[in-house]
């Protein structure tokens, strides 16, 4: 039994907690050679295909991956639906030495793929 004196607040004793938690989306590379910057991504941006592809990996991320490693790297992503979708595939495999695509990726187990 829960007893309210009169002088506690009813604040002091409520506590309540917003319906979706707050949160925050960011983008990294890692590679036996190092680990690039954090990208974050403005709040307001819807993540789909174009906006991966175009913004995401175009403008960020393979530069940085390029800088760090040279002309040759194997890139591999986990399986989020904008990494999977066909243009970005299509675009990965035009762009990159050696991209490990989908068909080939290990089973989803942590023991057997670390990027997921």
């Amino acid at each position: 039994m829960i007893v309210c004196t009169p002088t506690a607040s009813k604040k002091r004793l409520q506590r309540t907690r917003s319906t979706f938690s707050k949160s925050l989306m960011s983008s990294v590379g890692v590679s036996k050679l190092g680990q690039m910057q954090l990208i974050f991504v403005d709040p307001a941006v819807k993540i789909n295909g174009a906006y991966y592809r175009d913004v995401l990996l175009t403008q960020q991320l393979l530069p940085v991956v390029q800088e760090i490693s040279g002309v040759f790297f194997i890139l591999q992503q986990d399986s989020a639906p904008v990494h999977r979708a066909r243009d970005t595939i299509k675009r990965l495999e035009w762009e990159t030495p050696a991209f490990i695509a989908p068909n080939l990726w290990p089973s989803n187990s942590p023991d057997l793929n670390p990027v997921d």
